[in-house]
């Protein structure tokens, strides 16, 4: 087996992960009152689980901090050389 081919089979365990919790938040979650009923509604609600994703969310890595506010102290760390965590 060629080391592109062992990258490619480990490459994959992130998106399956962050796609199997936004079926089980998003798509079939205990928030869900019923069916959706376009894709629209399925892309405006893509939209907001992925901002939310990529901006509010709790991280466990990340010290149980969003993800902006953790860049926002990386970035204030990086001019100031104060440890981050």
């Amino acid at each position: 087996m060629t080391a592109s081919v062992v990258a490619a089979r480990g490459a994959g365990g992130l998106p399956e992960t962050v796609n199997g919790y936004y079926k089980a938040e998003l798509i079939r979650g205990p928030a869900r009152t019923g069916p959706w009923k376009t894709v629209e509604e399925v892309e405006l609600g893509t939209l907001g689980w992925v901002h939310w994703h990529n901006t509010t969310r709790l991280h466990g890595y990340l010290n149980d901090l969003p993800p902006i506010e953790f860049e926002a102290r990386f970035y204030a760390t990086r001019q100031t050389d104060q440890v981050l965590v």
